[in-house]
């Protein structure tokens, strides 16, 4: 039991249901009392958070915890976000209430490094394209022109955990690696700093891996497309909210574009991005993996053993004390 003899009530936000969440953190025993929203609106968060002292967010950020929301759970002492990515919550209000906000950092670095690797040898080696033909009965045996991937330089936008990944995975297959970083240069599996503008210019294929952020969002705009070379590919793993899909689709020098995130996901019917030949979807998929769940779980449940047992919780990413009290 914890301490004042009461366990701690968790509202749990992930699009699951009661039951299955239960089953993820029986774990934890009587330590936590987990509610869960029925109607998942954001009317009946706003009315369970008073009593909130913990909240597992919601990875689809139909449900995120704003300003507003914040100042509702006088209550909150720690907010844990079972993914990578923190979109929607407002990382200042948190800081400023003093609850620590963590998320899954690396949980996915594998399987999502793997897709980029599997998506940029779909496009050099058009394997799509050439899939199609044959399925139209046709034989372009000596006109698809494919690439070979180690003949490539591969530039990757963001060096965390998954950027590292790719650099090891890139630099295996024979490609030349470079990266840029917010964080600077940090070099590393043979991949050299890069300013951005020069990385884009140089590359011939772009991979985005690096989070979304209010210095990040529209990062990949017209101008900047406009830079990279003409028959290069741009592969984005990270936010659909970095890349302008416009102008993407305006990109006429790109020879092909994988894209696993979206600015709307789904991405709705109609949606220009789906009738472009160039580009391979794929449905926010690229971490989602067997293991990398099981990873993901792990993360969380150990993160919240440690909050209820007075321990740091790790991955903190808005600068609070990741000792977690009650209040």
């Amino acid at each position: 039991m914890t301490d004042l003899g009461r366990p701690w009530r968790l509202l749990a936000l992930p699009p699951l249901p009661a039951d299955a969440v239960r089953g993820l953190l029986s774990g934890l025993g009587d330590r936590i009392d987990v509610v869960t929203p029925e109607t998942r609106d954001r009317a009946e968060v706003l009315d369970l958070l008073p009593e909130a002292e913990i909240v597992v967010g919601d990875w689809s950020s139909q449900l995120v915890l704003d300003a507003e929301a914040v100042a509702r759970a006088p209550k909150l002492a720690f907010v844990q976000q079972p993914a990578v990515g923190v979109d929607g919550h407002d990382l200042g209000a948190l800081a400023d209430a003093g609850v620590p906000l963590a998320n899954t950092a690396g949980v996915n670095a594998i399987a999502v490094a793997e897709w980029c690797v599997a998506a940029a040898f779909a496009l050099v080696r058009r394997l799509g394209q050439g899939d199609a033909a044959v399925r139209a009965g046709e034989w372009p045996q000596l006109t698809l022109q494919p690439r070979e991937l180690s003949s490539c330089k591969v530039g990757l936008v963001g060096f965390g955990p998954i950027g590292a990944a790719c650099a090891r995975m890139f630099g295996a297959m024979g490609c030349e690696v470079a990266y840029w970083s917010r964080s600077g240069k940090q070099e590393t599996y043979g991949a050299a700093y890069q300013d951005l503008d020069g990385l884009v210019a140089t590359s011939d294929i772009v991979v985005i891996v690096v989070a979304l952020a209010d210095e990040t969002r529209g990062l990949f705009d017209a101008n900047r497309l406009a830079m990279m070379k003409p028959g290069s590919f741009l592969v984005n793993a990270a936010r659909g909210g970095i890349v302008d899909e416009k102008a993407l689709i305006e990109a006429g020098q790109l020879a092909g574009m994988a894209l696993d995130v979206f600015t709307t996901e789904p991405l709705p019917p109609g949606d220009p991005l789906r009738s472009d030949e160039r580009i391979l979807l794929s449905p926010h998929a690229a971490g989602v993996t067997p293991q990398s769940t099981t990873r993901l779980i792990q993360c969380v449940v150990g993160n919240l053993a440690a909050a209820v047992g007075g321990a740091p919780v790790i991955n903190v990413v808005n600068g609070v004390n990741p000792v977690v009290k009650r209040r």
